[in-house]
């Protein structure tokens, strides 16, 4: 089994993070915001031009599907649906999950994005 193989997915939902344990035994977890603004799927990865995602610090998985033996299909609540994370990238985003964290902070300065929720607002005219 490569070290890499994840044996064990568990969501912890009130505190939104993933716990992922890998065939070596190692235990990590990734926020479910991390994982949404990193989706693989090319909605947000576009082709060679990844979309800057705002707007999630709530953001919580609604459903997961095992795809084969090799990823797991992530639901978020918002309706994103079409990331397939493979062990691979799970264990990438595991190791690496600071640097990426920090890329994405920087990014969204510099684009002047938000991570907090966007607010519904009824509005009525008179």
């Amino acid at each position: 089994m490569s070290s890499h193989t994840v044996t064990n997915l568990k969501l912890k939902r009130k505190s939104r993070l993933l716990e992922i344990t890998f065939g070596d035994g190692s235990v990590h977890q990734l926020t479910c915001e991390f994982l949404r603004v990193n989706s693989p799927s090319a909605e947000v990865q576009g082709h060679g031009n990844p979309k800057l995602v705002t707007h999630k610090r709530n953001v919580n998985i609604s459903a997961m599907e095992p795809v084969g033996n090799y990823a797991v299909k992530i639901v978020f609540d918002d309706g994103h649906d079409s990331g397939l994370f493979s062990w691979d990238l799970l264990h990438d985003f595991c190791e690496n999950q600071q640097a990426y964290w920090e890329q994405y902070l920087a990014r969204l300065r510099a684009e002047k994005g938000s991570r907090e929720p966007l607010i519904a607002m009824n509005i009525s005219y008179n």
